[in-house]
């Protein structure tokens, strides 16, 4: 795998950039030049230059592909190029192979002799094998550039076939509809009219942002007809991902001087603007612009309105969320982000739209209906669309199902579908390559799969449809393509971290429809489950995904599947198809098979060009030997192999391993030669630890994540000799580039703690875990750059100080069963704690906040003691012990302790919480949970 980040795959141009740098790599490297007949070399650079002109054609295609469909001729011709290219690639890498092997001897003595002869006469016949099989490649290439001139593929490139189709717009019948025919626009309608009628003289821009198909068009409408009499002039133009401004401009300047003379604009566009800017200067005007897709597009736009104080207003719709924050107005945040209609309003929508209401839906096809609706994840077009394609079947729950069941499999076609896919497709062709390409990718995995964000990244990495910009690395620029899916509104976020970021997704049912069906279409992707196959017919298959109970039946053809590049086992069964049927493979992601035996592993040191392996089962796991031949491996994760603590020695042979992902194995020896180590995650260090992979920890500079379990007891003779190693080790590596760390111990590493030097002051998280700290030591408050610390420490008001001197922290865990009697309740002042967005606290104390408090604190999870509230209620802490004071609020879980308290004191508590959050700006609902149900008794017991 390229180390440097460089694509190597793509679903535009199949495996063309990752055989251009492989043949780039024959010819420059000095190992392979003195190796390769003279005959070959020149077969390889030609392969190289007519290739690397193809590729560049490939892109080109896959553009002119976006804006319009090419015409089956081209498209024939693309495919089968890229399809080559896969082939290509497979011949190179066994050659390649082959020339790295040749290096190696066949032993010493007389048995080594004839062995290396042996192996010499192979070798001989293999090489004339290849040779052979790269001049059978170069004819194949030689003919697709004869038969790219024949057809003229390159001026198909330039002015693809529907490029003269104008379309019709698919937004004209949300201009046009009816409130009465509206399900569920009176809510957001409403709220942006309050939005946008606040009374404020400045101008001021709203942006509506949301998925396609999702009726920003329809409510911008709405809104418009609801509002437009209060304004002097008004205009509705709607933009393209390729707009004509000039006309845009046109279209506005015809729309807000309805009543004036002729618009004496012409095509230049600096006259347009200036005639624009001259008439709404002094106008109350509501202008919306419908469906931006760029900044740029905005910027030029914007240019027509200067400043007005007259109180004019501007709607601006996306599917875009950086369009979005871009168009709104600076100073305040006026971005409304329209929801996915609710349950209620979805049903509604859908039964309207078939029977005129859900009284008049038929018995048997209730159920199945519901689950049509639940796919359509509350989005207008989809529930629309599939009651117009059922509008078109019989009244029978068996076809119904059907229906319900091809949703993410590439749903039937007909008119109605097409026009959805249409409007959807706008999102997919808008994205650029490597996007489409990662998307794409997201149709090996199930539908309503939630996937984690870390767990995609790695995956794209290991495909090779990563590409490094900057100063980033190559996880931080996987995170940035994942951010830009979301932001688009292609997959949908699920589940957040303490800083706001996606922690994982899911892809709506209907994209996935979509995504399927491209994928299948181009080959990328084929899919089986109990269901169906999801495959293109009479093709070779490059990433299987199957979701299948019996792996056995998932292909009956080996030669299919001999050029896998990627294999996804969700769900399985049964007898495992051999790894040896899959020796092109790169990425192989065993998911959820309870049964899986260590010997099916046994032929895996025979994937030479496997970059990634994931094994998720609940039994005892062992992997062989042979693991250490895998020496492109990047990515081992073995985070859901529980039975698994031992690993290999020869595991230390894996030079490119950048991610070691176990739960809880052993330290490996030799782990020094393992320079390329990212991330290591969980190991033990135990005392059959050798103290020399300790020290050899300490080398790895590139490692940024290490979780270990310190298992060496204080009562181990050799204690002292493992701690000051692990002292010099962290020491080290808090200096190169660790930043995060997870210690778990069952006893004190203190001595860690109070002699860790230098300070890791790039470290970012840290977990401590297993013995509690008496206190918190001082220099941890002066690391600038950590932002997470889970931690359990005894707690007093100067720990608690101390925690708040933390210059950037957001996420705070701190927890202890120490109580000190001293400290009934703890003071939080606004002298700290700027920047902490989420607090859990579980101590035997209780917290107050000041007014000021916390200013950033969005979500808290504590423990209220009923009984030691009371008493400090006595020495002026609040009720409610100040909860009212934490503006920024969003999220409230309350473990209310009521030992030794009377029922009514537990209910005005409650009632006091509740009274608090509902004076807060986001009225959070919280969350109280009682432990120890209080007593039914007449007096207070302390």
């Amino acid at each position: 795998m390229d180390g440097g980040g460089g694509i190597m795959a793509s679903a535009a141009t199949g495996a063309m950039s990752s055989l251009l740098a492989k043949l780039a790599e024959l010819l420059g490297e000095d190992c392979y030049q003195h190796q390769m007949q003279r005959g070959t070399r020149r077969e390889v650079a030609f392969l190289r230059d007519e290739l690397s002109s193809m590729n560049a054609l490939l892109e080109r295609l896959a553009d002119a592909d976006a804006a319009a469909p090419l015409d089956p001729q081209t498209r024939e011709w693309r495919d089968q190029v890229r399809e080559m290219s896969y082939d290509v690639e497979d011949c190179v890498d066994e050659y390649m192979g082959q020339l790295r092997r040749r290096s190696g001897g066949g032993g010493g003595g007389v048995v080594g002799l004839i062995l290396g002869y042996v192996g010499r006469v192979r070798e001989m016949v293999s090489r004339r094998g290849i040779a052979e099989q790269i001049q059978e490649l170069s004819a194949r290439v030689v003919e697709a550039g004869h038969r790219r001139k024949r057809y003229k593929i390159d001026a198909a490139a330039a002015s693809p076939s529907g490029a003269g189709v104008v379309p019709v717009d698919c937004r004209l019948p949300a201009l046009y509809a009816e409130l009465g025919g509206l399900v569920g626009v009176h809510g957001p309608r409403d709220e942006l009219v309050r939005l946008l009628d606040d009374g404020e003289e400045r101008m001021k821009v709203v942006s509506v942002v949301g998925a396609g198909g999702l009726g920003k068009t329809t409510l911008a409408n709405q809104v418009y007809r609801n509002i437009r009499d209060r304004f002097d002039c008004k205009s509705f133009v709607s933009l393209s991902q390729n707009p004509d401004i000039g006309m845009i401009f046109r279209t506005m300047l015809s729309q807000v001087k309805k009543d004036e003379c002729e618009i004496t604009g012409s095509g230049d566009m600096e006259q347009l603007i200036n005639e624009l800017r001259d008439f709404l200067q002094d106008k109350r005007y509501l202008i919306v612009i419908d469906d931006v897709w760029s900044t740029q597009a905005w910027k030029i736009i914007k240019c027509a309105f200067g400043e007005n104080t007259c109180g004019s207003r501007i709607i601006v719709t996306t599917r875009i969320g950086t369009v979005a924050k871009s168009c709104s107005s600076p100073d305040c945040d006026l971005v409304y982000e329209l929801k996915a209609l609710s349950e209620d309003h979805s049903k509604m929508l859908f039964f309207r739209r078939i029977f005129g209401s859900e009284d008049r839906c038929p018995h048997q096809l209730k159920e199945v209906s519901v689950e049509i609706v639940k796919k359509c994840g509350g989005l207008p077009l989809a529930i629309i669309t599939m009651a117009s394609l059922l509008t078109t079947k019989s009244d029978t729950r068996e076809e119904w199902m059907k229906v319900c069941g091809s949703i993410g499999f590439g749903l039937e076609k007909n008119s109605d579908v097409e026009e959805m896919n249409m409007v959807l497709s706008l999102s997919y062709n808008d994205l650029s390559h490597h996007l489409r390409t990662c998307l794409l990718y997201m149709s090996m995995f199930p539908e309503d799969y939630v996937i984690k964000r870390d767990y995609l990244v790695r995956r794209w990495i290991a495909e090779g449809f990563i590409k490094v910009f900057g100063g980033r690395t190559i996880e931080e620029e996987g995170e940035c393509y994942f951010n830009e899916l979301i932001n688009r509104s292609l997959i949908q976020a699920v589940d957040f971290q303490y800083d706001g970021r996606v922690y994982a997704c899911r892809v709506h049912d209907l994209i996935l429809d979509l995504i399927v069906s491209k994928a299948v279409e181009d080959n990328f992707v084929t899919i089986f489950t109990d269901k169906r196959q999801v495959l293109r017919p009479q093709g070779k298959v490059h990433r299987l995904s199957s979701d299948c109970t019996n792996a056995e039946n998932m292909l009956t053809c080996s030669k299919a599947v001999a050029h896998v590049r990627s294999l996804n086992m969700f769900r399985y069964s049964g007898r495992m198809p051999p790894l040896l049927n899959f020796r092109a493979l790169r990425v192989l992601d065993l998911d959820g098979n309870e049964d899986l035996e260590s010997c099916y592993l046994e032929d895996i040191g025979k994937l030479f060009q496997l970059r990634y392996l994931r094994i998720r089962a609940s039994n005892n796991i062992t992997l062989p030997e042979q693991i250490g031949e895998l020496q492109l491996l990047v990515i081992l994760d073995l985070l859901n192999c529980y039975g698994t603590s031992e690993l290999p020695a020869s595991i230390a042979k894996l030079r490119n391993l950048k991610w070691l992902l176990a739960h809880r194995v052993k330290l490996p020896n030799g782990v020094c030669n393992m320079q390329a180590l990212e991330s290591v995650s969980l190991v033990v260090v135990d005392y059959t630890t050798p103290v020399t992979a300790l020290q050899e920890l300490g080398s790895l500079t590139k490692l940024r994540n290490l979780g270990m379990d310190w298992r060496i007891s204080d009562a181990n003779k050799d204690k002292m000799t493992y701690a000051d190693n692990l002292v010099s080790s962290l020491g080290k590596l808090g200096t190169s580039n660790l930043r995060c760390l997870t210690l778990i111990s069952p006893w004190s590493l203190s001595f860690l703690l109070d002699s860790w030097c230098p300070r890791p002051h790039h470290l970012q998280e840290l977990t401590i875990k297993g013995w509690c700290l008496r206190k918190i030591p001082v220099w941890m408050a002066s690391l600038a750059n950590l932002t997470y610390l889970d931690i359990e420490v005894e707690v007093v008001q100067e720990t608690l100080e101390v925690l708040a001197d933390f210059p950037v922290l957001q996420f705070l865990k701190s927890y202890s069963n120490a109580a000190d009697p001293q400290e009934r309740c703890l003071v939080v002042s606004n002298n700290g704690f700027r920047c902490l967005k989420k607090l859990n606290f579980v101590h035997w104390t209780n917290l107050m906040f000041l007014e000021g408090a916390m200013p950033m604190l969005e979500r808290l999870e504590f423990q209220i003691i009923v009984h030691e509230v009371k008493t400090a209620s006595g020495f002026g802490c609040p009720l409610d012990l100040g909860i009212r004071h934490l503006y920024a609020l969003r999220n409230l879980a309350v473990n209310i302790y009521c030992e030794c308290a009377r029922v009514e004191e537990v209910e005005a508590l409650e009632a006091a919480i509740q009274a608090a959050v509902s004076m807060l700006p986001n009225s959070p609902t919280p969350t109280l949970r009682r432990f120890r149900e209080p007593e039914m008794l007449a007096s207070t017991h302390y």
